[in-house]
C-alpha cells in the first residue's frame, strides 16, 4: 500500500521522514502529438477463431478466448466483438490490468520490439491524476500532480507510497504524523487507533466469503429441511466477531453487498438455536447425526485462520443442535479440485472471492447451470434467475433476478454464507475525503491532507512492477490505478464500473457488441494525444501471444487471460 508523509510534522518518535516536497517538476507540455489516425482493428486479417470446432495448427493450441476483434471505427470509436454475451463487460475493463497506453511508448518501451529497451515495467506514462516522478527501489515510489489532468485535478501536489511488512510500525508512523494514511492495520493495531483522537480507522469491505457449504447428493444433507435447521443454528455473528479480521461483515447473502446487485432480495437466516432445533427434529433428527466437516488446512486471505472456524462450528452444531462434527484437515494443493469435483462428502468450509466485481462471477460458477459439483445438482430456479442476470445489462432487470436467484439459495441452502473478510485502514484525522475501496484502489487524488502539500500513504509491500496488464500484485494496482487509466473506472469507493476515457461503452442487445465512445482532448503524460489506436494496441498487446508487445516484467498477462478465457495464438502444449 502506498504512505503518504506530511511535511514539516515534529515528533520525538525515531521513525524515518519523508523531507518537505520541492515544487513538482512541470507536466509536458503536449509536444509529442500523434500522427494521423491510421484506424487500427485486431486481428489484422480477420475475425478471433470464435468456433470451437476449428482445429488448431500443429503451432497454436486452439482458442479459447471470448475476445473475436476490436477495432477503431473512428479516431474517438471502439468497438469490441465478442464470441459470446458478457454482461460483466465494462466490471472487466475498470481493471488497472486494463489501462491504456499510449502506442509509440509502448512500442518504444518494450523489449522485444525492435531492440528497445524493456522499461514498460518502470517507466509509466498514463493519463490519470498522477504521474510517475520517481520510484526509489527499497524505498518509495513518488507521484507528481498531473496539472493537464481531462477531469479535476488532484489536491495534494504529491502521492508519497512507502512501505513497511510490520502493521506495528506502520501504526506507529501514522501516530507519529509521519504518513498520513497506512493499510491493514492488524488486531492490535486496531485498538490503538480508535483510542487515538487524531486518527481515523476506516474498515475495507472484503470480497471474500467465508462459508459452510453442503454435500447434497447423500447423507443427511440430501434433506433440505436438515440444511435449514443448521442455518438457524450457527451463530454467524458471533463467528465473525471472534474469529475473522478486523473489518469482516456478518454476510446476509453469498455475494458481498459491495458488488453491484450482489445483496438483491431478502437477507439470511436469523439466528434462532430454538427454532433451528425444532426444524431438525420436523426432519427426522432429535437427538442430531454425526458428520464431518472437512476444511483448508492452511488459512488464506479469504479465511485466515481456517482451524478456528472449524471448531466453533463444531462446538455451535453440538450445543444447538445435537449434530456431532468430526473435523478433517485437508491438504490445500487437492482441496479445491476436490470440492468443484464433487469429492467430498458431508460438509465443507471455504473462503472464495467472485474473480472480478460483478454478481456473475460470484454466483454462476458456485449456483450457476454450468457450476462445479461443489453442492451437488444444479437448483433449477436457481439456474434459470443466473441466466436471466446475465442476459441483460438493464440495471433494474438485473437487480430482479439475482433476487430470484437469491431468494432460491436461501430457500435450498446449498451453503450458509458465514462473513465477508475484511480489513482496515488508518489515516490522519484532518484527511477530509479519505476512504476505502474493496479493491484496494483507493482514490488518493481526491483526498486533501490538512495543509500538507503531499500525500504519504504507507502501505504493506514494494511493488513487484507498475505495467499493470502484467502484474497481479495488490500494491502495483493501487499504484496503477493514480497514473494510468482505463475506459472504465471503478466508483471511489466501490465496485460499480464508471466511464473513464470512455464517455460511455453501450452494448448491443446480445451483449456481444460493445461500442465505446472515447473523451476527447485527453493527453498522456508525456503529452501524447489518445485516440483509439491507443485502445486497439493496448489490448492486443495482451490478447496475442504471438504480438511483438506482448511482453512485461513476466510475460504472463494473468488478469486476460483469466477474465477474457484465453489468448490468441496461444503455443500448443507439450503432450
Amino acid at each position: 500500500m502506498f504512505v503518504l508523509v506530511v511535511a514539516g510534522c515534529q515528533s520525538s518518535i525515531p521513525l524515518i521522514r519523508t523531507p518537505a516536497p520541492a515544487a513538482p517538476t512541470p507536466t509536458p507540455t503536449p509536444t509529442a502529438i500523434h500522427p494521423t489516425f491510421r484506424g487500427m482493428t485486431y486481428p489484422p486479417a480477420g475475425d478471433a477463431p470464435c468456433d470451437e470446432a476449428k482445429a488448431p495448427d500443429d503451432q497454436h493450441a486452439a482458442y479459447t478466448g471470448n475476445l473475436k476483434r476490436v477495432g477503431a471505427e473512428d479516431a474517438q470509436t471502439v468497438v469490441f466483438e465478442l464470441c459470446e454475451p458478457d454482461v460483466a463487460f465494462l466490471a472487466k475493463i475498470a481493471a488497472p490490468a486494463f489501462g491504456i497506453n499510449d502506442t509509440e511508448w509502448l512500442q518504444n518501451h518494450v523489449g522485444a520490439n525492435g531492440g528497445a529497451p524493456q522499461t514498460i515495467s518502470t517507466d509509466v506514462n498514463g493519463t490519470g491524476p498522477y504521474r510517475l516522478e520517481n520510484w526509489t527501489p527499497g524505498t518509495e515510489i513518488s507521484l507528481a500532480r498531473n496539472d493537464a489532468y481531462w477531469a479535476s485535478a488532484a489536491d495534494p501536489e504529491r502521492l508519497i507510497v512507502r512501505w513497511d511488512d510490520d502493521p506495528r510500525e506502520r501504526v506507529a508512523e501514522v501516530q507519529a504524523g509521519t504518513v498520513d494514511g497506512v493499510d491493514e492495520v492488524d488486531p492490535g493495531g486496531v485498538t490503538r487507533v480508535t483510542d487515538d483522537v487524531s486518527l481515523n480507522l476506516l474498515p475495507r469491505a472484503g470480497l471474500g466469503t467465508v462459508y459452510l457449504g453442503f454435500d447434497t447428493t447423500g447423507s443427511a444433507f440430501e434433506s433440505e429441511q436438515v440444511r435449514q435447521a443448521i442455518a438457524l443454528g450457527l451463530d454467524r455473528r458471533r463467528i465473525v466477531e471472534t474469529l475473522l479480521s478486523a473489518g469482516s461483515e456478518v454476510a446476509s447473502h453469498y455475494t458481498p453487498c459491495a458488488v453491484p446487485h450482489g445483496c438483491a432480495g431478502d437477507s439470511w437466516y436469523d439466528y434462532d438455536p430454538t427454532l433451528a432445533k425444532e426444524t431438525l427434529s420436523a426432519a427426522g433428527h432429535p437427538d442430531g447425526f454425526d458428520t464431518i466437516l472437512h476444511y483448508p488446512a492452511t488459512g488464506g486471505p479469504s479465511l485466515p485462520d481456517p482451524t478456528a472456524v472449524a471448531e466453533e462450528i463444531r462446538t455451535e452444531l453440538l450445543d444447538n443442535l445435537g449434530i456431532r462434527v468430526s473435523l478433517v484437515a485437508e491438504p490445500d494443493e487437492t482441496y479445491l479440485a476436490d470440492l468443484d469435483a464433487g469429492a467430498i462428502d458431508e460438509m465443507h468450509l471455504l473462503g472464495r472471492e467472485g474473480a472480478y466485481p460483478d454478481v456473475s462471477a460470484s454466483l454462476d460458477p458456485r449456483f450457476g447451470a454450468n457450476a462445479s459439483a461443489e453442492f451437488g445438482r444444479p437448483l433449477s430456479d436457481v439456474t434459470k434467475a443466473l441466466s436471466a442476470g446475465s442476459a441483460t445489462a438493464d440495471d433494474e432487470k438485473r437487480e430482479a433476478a439475482y433476487a430470484r436467484a437469491n431468494a432460491g439459495i436461501r430457500t435450498h441452502v446449498p451453503m450458509i454464507p458465514i462473513g465477508h473478510v475484511g480489513s482496515s485502514t488508518a489515516f490522519r484525522a484532518d484527511v477530509d475525503g479519505a476512504v476505502t475501496s474493496p479493491l484496494r484502489l483507493e482514490p488518493f487524488s481526491r483526498m486533501t491532507p490538512g495543509d500538507r502539500r503531499q500525500l504519504v500513504w504507507l502501505t504493506t509491500h514494494e511493488p513487484t512492477g507498475l505495467y499493470c496488464p502484467d502484474e497481479t500484485d495488490t500494491v502495483a494496482n493501487l499504484v496503477c490505478a493514480q497514473v494510468v487509466e482505463g475506459l472504465y473506472a471503478y466508483e471511489a469507493a466501490g465496485t460499480q464500473p464508471v466511464p473513464s476515457l470512455a464517455r460511455e461503452c453501450s452494448p448491443n442487445k446480445g451483449l456481444t457488441i460493445w461500442t465505446c465512445a472515447l473523451r476527447r482532448g485527453v493527453t498522456f503524460h508525456d503529452g501524447s494525444r489518445l485516440d483509439a489506436d491507443d485502445v486497439v494496441l493496448s489490448f492486443a498487446a495482451q490478447w496475442d501471444a504471438e504480438h511483438p508487445l506482448h511482453v512485461g516484467r513476466a510475460g504472463d498477462f494473468p488478469t486476460f487471460d483469466a477474465w477474457f478465457g484465453g489468448f490468441l495464438n496461444s503455443p500448443r502444449r507439450a503432450p
